[in-house]
């Protein structure tokens, strides 16, 4: 109970830091807003035009940006898997892509698991998580791999709607890393021959992902 309630307010301490550092510092404001406005953009080509300004801090900053997205900003990941492609090449690209998206889910679940369930809980006293816990005590790990499989499903919900219930870090993770895998390829080897329009891809690779879904179910009835 101690270590949660420490957890807690490190917690708040680092929100606030970040968020008094993000209004009050002109130059980290900037920053902020860049970073806005580029994924506003969802334009792969400024992204790449970003990464590349930092020279041989590239990596770093591809990193912090995905886990930047997962956490605060709901905005769709494959435009920094495309870019990484695009920047460092497909396969390291896509190793780039996936493990900077795993450690922003994990950031997510943890902000979840000390603060989200106590603050669910108290905005309405009349909800239980009890019954969602034993659902995922059971079935947790399958349930977190299908939505990962889902490209439709948001990546930042999920990871948000985990840390909620009884779901072990360690299942999550390794859950998140073989539904994200399979995803991650595919957007990095487009990324890495983008020559079309955004959209268009994303529209055929959604395409080919919901019929891959439509066959497995098939199959399963």
């Amino acid at each position: 109970m101690k270590n949660k309630r420490l957890a807690k307010i490190y917690l708040v301490a680092i929100i606030l830091l970040i968020s008094i550092s993000a209004y009050f510092i002109p130059p980290i404001r900037l920053k902020f807003t860049q970073i806005f406005v580029l994924f506003n953009s969802m334009s792969v080509e400024n992204i790449v035009e970003f990464l590349h300004s930092y020279g041989v801090w590239a990596i770093l900053i591809s990193f912090l940006l995905m886990m930047f997205q997962s956490v605060i900003a709901p905005l769709p990941t494959f435009l920094i898997t495309f870019a990484n492609a695009a920047v460092f090449g497909w396969w390291q690209g896509a190793l780039l892509s996936w493990t900077s998206a795993m450690a922003g889910s994990l950031v997510c679940f943890y902000i979840a698991r000390i603060a989200g369930r106590d603050l669910v809980e108290r905005l309405d006293k009349n909800f239980s998580l009890t019954a969602l816990d034993s659902y995922f005590d059971r079935y947790g790990k399958h349930t977190i791999l299908i939505c990962r499989l889902l490209p439709f499903v948001s990546f930042d919900f999920v990871s948000y709607a985990a840390g909620l219930t009884a779901i072990k870090p360690l299942p999550f993770l390794i859950a998140t890393g073989i539904g994200q895998l399979p995803a991650t390829i595919v957007y990095s080897y487009v990324g890495s021959n983008l020559s079309g329009n955004t959209k268009t891809i994303l529209f055929g690779l959604l395409s080919m992902f919901a019929l891959f879904i439509a066959i497995y179910i098939f199959k399963q009835l």
